[in-house]
């Protein structure tokens, strides 16, 4: 990165603004990297004149409630994204630094008279006047630290204080610690030697007088500091009684938009993009389960993640580039209620500890969503409960070719695949891939038992006889595999190639893939994708591998091709029936 200067940063700014809207949900919005918060100005500008010495735009900003944030940006998301994992791994910021958006920052104090948001300028403490961007780095290593902090109560007064902390207040301070790496003993609200220790050690660090104690004053900047990250997310207690669930959430990102059962849907309104969905439904194991399985199938949970599942609960976590997603359900009393959250992905600190609010704060309250609520919305088959289910990237057609459930498809449908399934659910992987002819072999990970081989036909059929195609044109809206029918145009390309075959037929681009059949019912080809680019052909110009060419695939594998088995014609219906056994549904998904 370059440095930017106030003037050049606040002309990018406006410039990037413009560019780009106020769209809260755009994902190249203008954020920031927001490192570090302090409960002073003091404070706030020594750190930010640190950060200075070692990072490029630095920025600080006022953040409400005598709180003052360091961040560096402005970025689009995207780039922020990337700079926060960058910086994490060099250790040049804190591990819970995230992503922040702009409209959280009041006036500016740093860099010294920058005003980048045209929200106001702080003037600097007294003690800070002489700018530190005009002092040499010798001169800013030999500045003296201003001498500890005394304490407001004597180390009996802060004793006695502690005395009245609950258990669950003593443990929150030692998460507290724990959090700012002070720490890394047991939660246990027992403040023996180790708590003591880290006591001390947050002192020290915080310019405070070591005692090993803290006092009133010094619990409640350690927990401000702690509670920092989630400044600006407005945390607040939602009482859903239509749900019967009673949770914290953060109520600046997201708010009530609509019922569908089993789902209370509250959807983003900040910049964050997160979202929360509450869970509620009568039922019992049975139902869970059916849960369990239908949550896995939405587009709001990542394919990659752990999952959990025992007789009475489950957890879901799925992560991908865009986002985190994390659900907790659970079965009591005839009753299955959780939540789930939706969050940013890069962004763990913030979210771990808002996910931790929502664990600590989730409350059952009497009743369930009523089954029949929100029955007015949008209804389709790519939906659940209003919720979009995870579609493929892209859909074709393929066909079994050995009894184990090799199949036989297109390499079009298997380019920049994160995962490929067969007929919706059972993963595959390649075991053989031939890219000049458009051609690959899939080996399922586990082994299937087809109802019908292809049985290779490695000789043309004669020029104008009757063919047909089986595939999923719709990339599997339909159940079974449907069989068009054509005839055979000629049995080379258009340039000549005798690798392929030309087809008078009107397919769709589901169908490529698909086995081409002869009138007895062989395999004598694979249908090809229409060509992207060149001459636009008829509708009803398709091409075809050559029969041979698949064989010689699957020799070159190891495998043998079953044997021609009939040379008679065969009935359209027995055919269709044919077909459906043997093609299957291959899909590629991120």
């Amino acid at each position: 990165m370059t440095r930017v200067y106030p003037v050049a940063l606040a002309c990018l700014l406006t410039l990037l603004l413009h560019v780009h809207p106020a769209s809260a949900q755009r994902s190249d919005d203008i954020v920031w990297v927001q490192i570090e918060a302090q409960p002073n100005l003091a404070q706030a500008t020594a750190r930010a004149s640190v950060y200075a010495s070692e990072l490029e735009d630095v920025n600080g900003f006022a953040l409400g409630r005598g709180w003052y944030g360091i961040a560096v940006g402005p970025y689009k998301r995207a780039d922020a994204q990337q700079v926060l994992r960058s910086y994490v791994q060099q250790r040049l910021i804190p591990r819970d630094s995230f992503i922040q958006t702009s409209n959280r920052f009041r006036q500016q104090f740093w860099p010294v008279g920058a005003n980048v948001l045209n929200r106001g300028v702080i003037a600097l403490p007294e003690a800070a006047q002489t700018s530190p961007q005009s002092q040499t780095p010798e001169a800013a290593a030999e500045t003296v630290p201003p001498p500890p902090v005394p304490a407001e109560e004597t180390v009996s007064e802060a004793r006695a204080s502690e005395a009245a902390l609950t258990g669950e207040e003593r443990r929150d301070l030692q998460i507290a610690l724990k959090w700012g790496g002070f720490y890394a003993a047991a939660i246990d609200g027992a403040f023996g030697r180790g708590t003591r220790r880290s006591m001390g050690a947050w002192q020290e660090a915080n310019n405070f007088e070591v005692t090993g104690i803290l006092t009133t004053k010094q619990r409640a900047v350690l927990l401000g500091q702690y509670n920092a990250v989630l400044d600006g997310l407005d945390m607040a207690l939602v009482r859903d009684a239509r749900a019967g669930i009673e949770m914290a959430m953060p109520t600046a990102e997201v708010s009530f938009e609509r019922y569908e059962a089993p789902f209370a849907q509250y959807n983003a309104t900040g910049g964050l993009g997160a979202r929360v969905l509450l869970i509620s439904q009568a039922g019992n194991q049975d139902t869970l389960f059916g849960l369990y399985d239908i949550m896995q199938t939405l587009e709001i949970v990542p394919l990659n993640g752990p999952r959990t599942r025992n007789s009475s609960s489950f957890e879901l976590v799925g992560e991908n580039s865009r986002v985190v997603s994390e659900t907790r359900v659970s079965l009591d009393a005839g009753q299955i209620k959780g939540f789930t959250l939706i969050w940013p992905a890069g962004d763990e600190e913030r979210r771990t500890r808002v996910l931790q609010e929502m664990e600590k704060s989730f409350t059952r309250l009497p009743g369930a969503l009523d089954p029949a609520a929100g029955s007015d919305a949008q209804q389709a088959i790519d939906l659940a409960a209003g919720l979009q289910i995870r579609q493929p990237k892209r859909a074709r057609s393929g066909f079994f070719a050995t009894r184990d459930g090799l199949v036989v498809t297109t390499s079009e449908v298997v380019e920049g695949c994160g995962r490929i399934t067969l007929d919706g659910d059972v993963e595959a992987e390649v075991l053989r891939a031939d890219g000049g002819n458009g051609v690959v072999l899939l080996q399922p990970r586990s082994p299937l038992a087809p109802r019908a081989v292809a049985a290779l036909r490695e000789t043309p059929p004669r020029l104008q006889s009757e063919i047909s195609v089986a595939g999923y044109p719709y990339g599997g809206v339909l159940s079974a595999a449907t069989v068009t029918f054509g005839t055979l145009a000629d049995i080379q390309g258009l340039r000549g190639e005798d690798t392929i075959k030309r087809l008078a037929l009107l397919a769709q681009e589901g169908d490529a893939g698909g086995p081409v059949f002869d009138a007895a019912g062989n395999v004598v080809g694979m249908l090809l994708p229409r060509a992207a680019e060149g001459p636009q052909l008829p509708e009803d110009t398709r091409f075809a591998v050559q029969g041979s060419v698949l064989a010689s695939t699957l020799r070159d594998a190891g495998l043998t091709p079953a044997a021609q088995f009939s040379t008679a014609p065969i009935a359209p219906q027995d055919l269709r029936r044919t077909a459906q056994d043997m093609t299957v549904l291959v899909s590629c998904w991120d």
